[in-house]
């Protein structure tokens, strides 16, 4: 079979991109495949399975005519920027035009040291690469935009961390995989040479491939802004649907797409409570389940700030006062609206949560700001919450009733709410039974690293259908033991 990998992005942003190769696997063997994403890419699964599929999986054979490159980017990392990161054991193998015309990236991840490499080995284990593929399929079942995992293949390379692992690449598929932190790389470059020819190709490029309607705005490049600013707004709204936490929301993990990118110290919340924090390097606390929203905005600042020399129409600096101060106000502006757009996606979304989709907003408003505290007090756990709380619509209170200690106090909000007619039908249809309950993740991942997948792939299966309650499912709808929950926490995966 052959496969057309385009070249896109390192010929028309050359100073962005090193042309490198992956190192070789030893004894590359294919742990699991993603057939239904194969076929939206327009690849045979069977061929994908065969010695030259497997070699593109692990990076080791690609078409004559691909020019795989690693990605120059900088970033904000826990607040402290570092104007050189870069794809330091990843690479883009191309861009794909998939079954329905879209153009997706294909990407790869622990396949060795590259130029940005930072003393790292470039490689991964299979642990971290399992994770990645499981999580992002979870959510994408759950409807929240993300990069997806087309496969998982062994290498046959040992990994040395606290203990040998065997060593695994990661083939993912994107819309693609400019970030914040790509901006912030141009910028840097842009000031010290005093030319902002390639900020500019770079804005256009995101502008053609992801926003394209801001081509007819007046100021295209500050519509670019209040497009990223928008999928973002929505992406975050999502996330805290969801419970999930991201853990690393530095600005090189901030797209321009809007998809969920980088699943390393992730996790999902159980019991409700905004202070959660999964990541075992985030000490303070930034990025909390609850700071999200906050941190999303601080990160659309940063790429707000890359792009201020563009907003001045035929200027090429904005060191004088003057374009300075109205550079700042566009970017200002443009940013106004970011806690609107949050604050009405995420809204929205507890309304259907809840069941009353149809209720006038300002009706529903109060009842979400009482039960979000009582939540986190009664320490009810986000997930199987909203699924008890279906039951109440249709007549049977008592397994949510139950979780509550103050029932007054309880039975007070669900009056209000079920004088809003709450549709319980609507409720299972967006909110999950099935979610990657950390401990099943953490027990799936030990198996696979010890060469069971079974566990891996029985979570797999139950949270690729979220919505829908199986019988021989019930352990996967049910929370960890408190001791764990305490305890647990999550790494970076390098």
């Amino acid at each position: 079979m052959s496969i057309a990998l385009q070249g896109w992005f390192g010929r028309e942003l050359p100073e962005l991109a090193v042309h490198w190769q992956a190192e070789t696997a030893p004894e590359p063997k294919l742990v699991i495949l993603n057939e239904p994403l194969a076929a939206e890419l327009g690849l045979d699964p069977t061929w994908l399975r065969s010695a030259e599929g497997l070699g593109l999986l692990v990076g080791t054979t690609v078409p004559d005519d691909a020019t795989p490159v690693a990605q120059a980017y900088a970033g904000h990392q826990f607040g402290g920027f570092v104007p050189r990161l870069g794809d330091g054991r990843a690479l883009l193998l191309g861009e794909i035009v998939d079954a329905g015309g879209r153009v997706r990236d294909l990407h790869l991840k622990g396949s060795g040291r590259t130029p940005f490499a930072r003393g790292g080995d470039g490689l991964a284990a299979i642990g971290p690469m399992l994770r990645e593929y499981l999580i992002s399929e979870a959510m994408h079942a759950l409807h929240i935009p993300t990069t997806r995992a087309l496969a998982v293949a062994e290498t046959g390379r040992p990994v040395y961390r606290e203990t040998v692992l065997p060593g695994a690449v990661l083939a993912r598929v994107a819309d693609s995989h400019l970030r914040v932190g790509s901006f912030q790389y141009a910028a840097e470059i842009s000031q010290s040479t005093g030319n902002l020819d390639l900020l500019r190709r770079l804005a256009d490029h995101a502008i053609a491939r992801h926003h394209p309607a801001a081509t007819a705005a007046d100021n295209p490049y500050v519509a670019l802004l209040e497009a990223v600013s928008t999928v973002q707004a929505e992406l975050i709204a999502r996330w805290m649907l969801a419970g999930f936490v991201h853990g690393v929301m530095n600005t090189d993990n901030t797209t321009i797409s809007g998809e969920t990118i980088d699943y390393g110290p992730c996790a999902f919340m159980e019991s409700f409570d905004p202070a959660t924090v999964f990541s075992s390097i985030d000490t303070g606390g930034r990025y909390a389940y609850g700071n999200q929203p906050g941190i999303a905005l601080w990160n659309l600042t940063r790429f707000a700030e890359a792009l201020l020399p563009l907003f001045v129409s035929g200027t090429e600096d904005v060191s004088g006062t003057e374009d300075l101060e109205r550079a700042v106000e566009l970017a200002k502006a443009a940013l106004d609206g970011f806690a609107g757009r949050y604050q009405q996606s995420w809204s929205d979304g507890m309304q259907a949560k809840l069941g009353v989709a149809h209720a006038p907003a300002p009706a529903v408003a109060p009842l979400i700001e009482e039960l979000l505290p009582q939540m986190q007090q009664n320490q009810i756990d986000h997930t199987s919450f909203y699924r008890r709380l279906s039951q109440a619509a249709r007549g049977d209170a008592e397994p949510v009733r139950g979780e509550f200690i103050d029932l007054a106090r309880f039975d007070g909000w669900a009056t209000r709410w079920r004088a809003l007619a709450p549709d319980p039908e609507a409720m299972d249809l967006v909110n999950p039974i099935y979610i990657p309950r950390n401990h099943l993740v953490e027990e799936a991942l030990a198996a696979a690293s010890a060469g069971d997948l079974e566990p891996f792939l029985r979570l797999l299966d139950a949270v690729g259908s979220p919505f829908v309650e199986r019988p021989g499912f019930a352990r996967f709808a049910e929370p960890a033991e408190q001791q764990f929950s305490t305890s647990f926490q999550t790494f970076c995966g390098t």
